[in-house]
């Protein structure tokens, strides 16, 4: 009996250890937590907000634009240095596939001509039934698989005339690891599409 019980945990073990693991955005607000699955449709914004991320950048940010029924927008304040510094701009990447429907999650940027991306800041469509007008003008490159109740929280909290809350919500943004036995059970279309 005892074999065959150090057997069964020898085997959970391995099986535990072989298992896919998959890097998920997590945004941590005082409100709870989101969790992001990032396509790979859109590699360069999936590359950015992967390296932004893990070096910690949006740490000392917060939701500085929530609108109900449009979106909650992190990162960046809109300002000029936000959309000129090259370091922070990335070509748009349009899928025909990916859309603003809600808990989509999307690239800030200004009105320049060639659309491009202000990697340091980062938007999730609240409106349920989406926001088709932005799509090919922004890019998509994510999706809130956990948390949209937070993100209905967050862009209804009271705000200024800019829609910037009184109250800061701060982020603290991460990559972290996602066994897929997990993300099976809040994101199964996922794992269907790899």
């Amino acid at each position: 009996m005892k074999k065959f019980i150090y057997l069964f945990i020898a085997i959970g073990m391995i099986s535990c250890k072989s298992e896919k693991t998959y890097n998920i955005g997590q945004v941590l607000t005082p409100k709870g937590e989101v969790l992001i699955w990032l396509y790979d449709e859109t590699p360069k914004h999936k590359a950015s907000f992967t390296q932004l991320a893990n070096d910690g950048y949006w740490d000392t940010y917060t939701f500085n634009r929530v609108i109900p029924n449009f979106v909650a927008q992190g990162g960046c304040p809109d300002t000029p240095e936000g959309f000129n510094d090259p370091e922070y701009l990335l070509e748009p990447e349009f899928d025909k596939n990916l859309r603003h429907v809600y808990g989509a999650v999307g690239a800030g940027r200004d009105d320049n001509p060639k659309m491009l991306s202000a990697r340091c800041q980062f938007y999730i469509v609240q409106n349920k039934n989406g926001l088709s007008r932005l799509d090919d003008k922004y890019t998509i490159f994510g999706k809130v698989i956990k948390g949209m109740d937070v993100v209905n929280t967050i862009t209804n909290i009271e705000r200024d005339s800019t829609n910037k809350p009184l109250k800061d919500i701060s982020l603290d943004v991460n990559m972290v690891k996602m066994r897929a036995s997990d993300l099976e059970k809040i994101y199964p279309e996922g794992l269907r599409v790899k």
